[in-house]
């Protein structure tokens, strides 16, 4: 099975990914947007054997305690899956530097991957690095969105593209809806994915996984309520898991 980002020169975070990914047979993320920590531990337990990525947002956690990230953590060290912290960071330097390592939840304690907007310029690629030190943590820039009507301009997502491509010490890669970047080291994530096809009443677009990879040619779906809100999301996980590596499958031939 031919994968990319293997080779021993890229972020060791997506190393970790890759291997989690040929050794499973599974490029799913599910994006966990529950609100208490009893449910955000049983969907993560529920889901463990079908996904490579656990996408939180732990401050709409209601009930947080540090014991949850805890918890999380060596849950995923025991099922091998990354935990990817959607923070969304949009700041400075100075200010995101202790975003990620200070406050409440303490993230780059117990995240593997976070996000950012490139809109404040380099430095906040500079400011979560710092905040970052002591663990392998890869940063994954947001250079478009599946909601209707969002402002990212082309010329915006060149140059966070262009940014990615200097900056791989500590980026890993996008999210994106499609490949933008002929660096086989970066890697493209994509969320709004449901096999259903179907938005929401508040601008979400959905792709299917066949859409999502095969044909824009994104390496990991980040399915949310497609599983998360099923009535077996377990059974519900293995279905998405099983679409998404037939089309890598099928991309990769």
């Amino acid at each position: 099975m031919k994968f990319p980002y293997l080779n021993s020169s890229v972020h060791p975070v997506s190393h970790k990914l890759a291997q989690y990914t040929c050794d499973k047979k599974s490029n799913l993320a599910v994006s966990a947007d529950v609100t208490t920590a009893k449910e955000l531990l049983a969907l993560a337990e529920s889901v463990a054997d079908h996904i490579v990525i656990l996408k939180t947002h732990i401050d709409i956690i209601t009930d947080f305690t540090p014991d949850l990230t805890e918890k999380l953590r060596a849950l995923a060290d025991n099922a091998g899956f990354l935990i990817f912290e959607d923070r969304k960071f949009a700041d400075i330097g100075n200010t995101v530097m202790h975003q990620v390592r200070d406050g409440v939840y303490q993230i780059s304690r117990w995240a593997d991957i976070i996000n950012a907007h490139l809109l404040p310029g380099k430095g906040i690629i500079d400011g979560l690095k710092a905040g970052c030190q002591g663990r392998e943590i890869g940063l994954l820039l947001l250079a478009q969105m599946s909601s209707k009507n969002n402002l990212f301009s082309d010329s915006y997502t060149k140059e966070t593209v262009r940014t990615a491509e200097i900056n791989k010490d500590f980026v890993m890669g996008f999210i994106a809806q499609e490949k933008l970047s002929d660096d086989e080291d970066l890697i493209t994530m994509t969320p709004g994915v449901n096999m259903a096809k179907k938005g929401d009443n508040l601008g979400q677009n959905y792709h299917t996984p066949q859409q999502v990879i095969q044909d824009n040619g994104s390496d990991i779906v980040i399915v949310g309520r497609g599983i998360y809100a099923s009535d077996d999301p377990k059974s519900a996980a293995l279905s998405y898991q099983q679409a998404a590596w037939s089309a890598l499958e099928v991309r990769n031939a």
